[in-house]
């Protein structure tokens, strides 16, 4: 009997030996596309997200017309945050979109931005008018919103003939920024969520362009239709449209879609 019960055992045993160990689930991923604008977000609101939900975010930041030809030729995108409406409209008319319009997420505002030692220190309403500038730096209007914001606040103010040939064109916000940082430029028409960060506020200073001169930068995202992981996407959108979120992105120098 004992013999029997000990062959009953040992196979059991090898059984168990021989299964495979359980491994924890793969976490789950969100693959993001982000105006640059956003560099300054979305690393924040990534982690809060992920520490809340178990969703990890895989963010790739560019121009918006730059990120947008990429959605159009097939890369692999969930979910694009642009920086204005134009952009994710065309992504809607190609039908890569799950909607049938863009969602707006947030508003962006546009700022005049110095290096503390610059000589056109301090800043004001005045500055883009004073004859001892040699440099500014914008985001290259055909690919980025702000630089398009750029142009149409320098036109309506009358400036944009007379800066024209001083400015300096950046493939993105952040490369305009960076600019400026660098000594490469004077001045730069920058985002408030660049100029609001820590490291821009300690290296610089900025004064608000007056929203009057330009369209209003509705910032707009997308889900894309052809997205495995639509519904993951939808719950990032509503999370970021969320009211504790929206609230929380003036902090980062936006404003609540609404």
């Amino acid at each position: 009997m004992v013999l029997c019960l000990f062959g009953g055992i040992l196979p059991l045993i090898g059984v168990l030996r021989s299964s495979p160990a359980q491994t924890a689930p793969a976490p789950k991923e969100l693959r993001v596309a982000a105006a640059s604008d956003l560099q300054p977000v979305m690393p924040t609101l990534a982690a809060e997200y992920e520490k809340a939900k178990g969703v990890k975010l895989i963010i790739s930041y560019g121009a918006s017309a730059t990120l947008t030809q990429q959605i159009l030729n097939g890369a692999p995108i969930d979910i694009f945050f642009s920086a204005d409406y134009t952009f994710p409209e065309r992504i809607v008319a190609s039908n890569l979109a799950d909607a049938k319009a863009p969602i707006p997420y947030a508003r962006g505002a546009l700022v005049l931005w110095a290096r503390k030692d610059s000589p056109l220190q301090p800043l004001n309403g005045d500055t883009l008018d004073d004859k001892r500038i040699t440099s500014i730096a914008i985001a290259n209007p055909e690919h980025a919103p702000y630089g398009r914001a750029a142009v149409s606040a320098l036109s309506r103010m009358k400036l944009y003939d007379q800066l024209k040939p001083h400015l300096v064109l950046a493939e993105n916000i952040a490369q305009a920024g960076q600019f400026v940082e660098s000594g490469n430029a004077q001045l730069g028409l920058i985002s408030l969520t660049a100029a609001s960060t820590d490291h821009f506020k300690q290296v610089g200073s900025y004064v608000l362009i007056p929203t009057s001169p330009y369209p209003q930068i509705r910032q707009c995202a997308v889900v894309m239709e052809k997205s495995d992981r639509k519904p993951l996407a939808h719950e990032f959108l509503d999370w970021i449209l969320s009211p504790d979120v929206q609230n929380q992105l003036s902090d980062f120098g936006l404003a609540g879609a609404r």
